[in-house]
């Protein structure tokens, strides 16, 4: 096979897309934010810089809401900024989880969001603020370079201590390919943290190369890299660009499975767009997989499609040139081989709520958090009941205290001592938080929404606010069949971009307009196949009466310990998909 042309930016044959032209003029990242953030006339930015700030971990938004009163009224949107905290493997000490919640209560709005790819999110951050956040941000030694934009994202990796006995030995690669992959400009430090640019000149008087991995045009699209540890998936390692298998030997870390090409969005109308499952090319050893992660993202960066957004992700690519095209090219660039895949066994994608104890005698409790919003409400107030566990571990020295955000939008309280374990419990039922999640249903103990309405500009129908209604219109139901117990993954997004991971789910519901849903059945409970389209359009009403027929007959058709994804499959429902190219077949 005659290798192809790299298209890199100034080769490109096809006509490359505006973004591309953003960044090839953005000086490495800057562009004109600082004098857009200095306009007092507007709460927006400058057209260009709306991409460009995706690159420092931010969106421009606006209430949704608000929007036609403001339109009436002749008013510009009621602009305001997200922006995503990078935080590897979601890992937090107090005094980050004390900071973070500052930036809430002082510049958003007065929640904390917990995404499925573990980073933490702000809403409603007025334009003029948004430096001050970051700036507090960077008082506790965080940042939010890279959580969004055309470049590696956060980077995920299972969070509870207590499932594996090499989780200690497997959790560092998290930061440590996070800080591997991340753009070198110092764009972010001039512009929000007020520090010298420092670029020192080569020969000739120019600037020397800021980026030896991205160059001047970064990568194609985002780019997404996961570790799980099996027998648990909770990170959904194979929707990722990169999903690594941690192996092990005993109770030795040996090294990773390296699964490519992972991808959830897709866009409607398009069927050459879909989600694709990664695939398992080889093994690398723990000494080895921060140059693996390192040329792959050098391949999409050099391979990828910089034409057509909507074809520029990696798993695009790789179905582009093949598989096999791309294992030779990789090995090529390591100058080695990946050696052969071993085996490995996924049973749940879950979270496993309560408390749980690791060999070294610690405690870890996971809590449920509903959609990742950690706020007050009336009936129970977490995001007082954790601010003040945060403080408390400062004022008495838990030196290993952690809180770690998990794949599903839920947060374990880490490393807590035997004798500490009554504080925690105190504190949380002090402010009304149960702490299992026993007393909910299974069909909610293992939902996932995305944000959508009313802040993300991209969605089409709820999901954070409409889930909740819909699962209580549901639980009747599932106690009328005897499922009220079930474990069923059910996930919902408000456009098919794939932000809650719905294509995974074994019941996902993805928007289609305000009030009507695409309804997709068939992924497994394992995180190993994809769902497929079983009903399109539905509002509430249809919704519903085709769940109430499906429960009714899962209820009584079901073999022992099948799952639901497994059963319409099995009962010919629905077809199962494990080729991305498939999903719209």
């Amino acid at each position: 096979m005659t290798k192809p042309t790299p298209k890199t930016f100034n080769v490109m044959v096809a006509k490359p897309s505006e973004v591309e032209h953003i960044k090839d003029k953005s000086r490495y990242l800057r562009g004109t934010l600082v004098e857009s953030f200095a306009d007092p006339i507007t709460g927006a930015i400058a057209a260009d810089d709306v991409q460009l700030i995706k690159f420092h971990g931010a969106y421009i938004e606006d209430d949704r809401d608000l929007r036609l009163e403001r339109q009436e009224r002749k008013l510009e949107p009621a602009y305001e900024f997200m922006i995503r905290v990078r935080v590897p493997g979601g890992d937090l000490n107090a005094q980050q989880w004390l900071k973070l919640t500052a930036i809430a209560d002082q510049y958003a709005n007065k929640t904390l969001r917990i995404t499925t790819r573990q980073a933490m999110q702000f809403h409603g951050i007025l334009k003029f603020d948004l430096k001050k956040s970051i700036q507090m941000m960077d008082e506790a030694v965080l940042d939010s370079i890279a959580a969004c934009g055309d470049v590696n994202r956060n980077v995920m990796c299972t969070p509870d201590a207590s499932l594996s006995a090499i989780h200690a030995q497997v959790f560092p690669y998290a930061q440590k390919i996070s800080e591997h992959l991340l753009p070198r400009t110092r764009a972010y430090h001039e512009i929000w943290l007020d520090q010298p640019e420092g670029r020192t000149l080569v020969a000739g008087g120019e600037p020397e190369e800021l980026e030896p991995l991205y160059g001047k045009h970064y990568l194609p699209r985002k780019f997404k890299v996961a570790i799980a540890i099996p027998p648990y998936n909770d990170t959904d390692v194979y929707i990722n660009d990169i999903g690594l298998v941690a192996i092990a030997e005993g109770e030795k870390l040996v090294g990773f499975n390296v699964a490519v090409g992972g991808g959830l969005g897709m866009t409607f109308g398009r069927e050459d767009t879909y989600p694709r499952l990664a695939d398992t090319i080889g093994f690398c050893t723990p000494d080895q997989v921060l140059d693996v992660c390192y040329q792959i993202v050098s391949i999409q960066r050099d391979y990828g499609n910089r034409t057509d957004r909507k074809l520029s992700r990696f798993k695009y690519t790789l179905d582009q040139y093949g598989l096999e095209w791309f294992k030779a090219e990789l090995n090529q660039r390591l100058g080695w081989d990946l050696a052969a895949a071993k085996p490995v066994e996924f049973i749940t994608t879950g979270d496993q709520f309560g408390w749980r104890q690791t060999a070294d005698g610690r405690w870890h409790l996971t809590l449920r958090v509903e959609y990742g919003r950690v706020k007050d409400t009336e009936e129970y107030q977490l995001k007082t009941a954790l601010a003040q566990l945060s403080q408390y571990a400062l004022d008495h020295a838990w030196t290993n205290f952690r809180l770690r955000l998990s794949a599903n939008q839920n947060l374990v309280i880490a490393n807590v001592e035997e004798a500490d374990k009554a504080v925690v419990e105190t504190l949380l039922t002090r402010y009304h938080y149960q702490l299992e999640a026993q007393h909910i249903s299974g069909l909610r103990r293992n939902s996932i929404a995305c944000v959508s309405l009313n802040t993300c500009p991209q969605a089409m129908a709820e999901a954070e606010r409409y889930m909740p209604s819909l699962l209580d219109k549901l639980e009747p139901t599932l106690r009328q069949y005897g499922l009220l117990q079930e474990d069923i993954k059910i996930r919902m997004t408000g456009c098919p971009n794939g932000c809650g991971r719905s294509v995974m789910a074994e019941i996902g519901l993805i928007g289609k307009s305000p009030g009507r849903y695409n309804l997709y059945l068939g992924g497994d409970f394992q995180g190993e196949r994809l769902n497929k389209l079983y009903r399109e359009n539905l509002d509430e009403k249809a919704l519903l009466s085709e769940l109430d027929q499906l429960l009714g007959r899962y209820s009584v058709e079901r073999l022992s310990g099948e799952h639901f994804g497994d059963f319409v499959i099995r009962a010919g429902i629905i077809r199962a998909t494990l080729v991305g190219r498939e999903f719209h077949q």
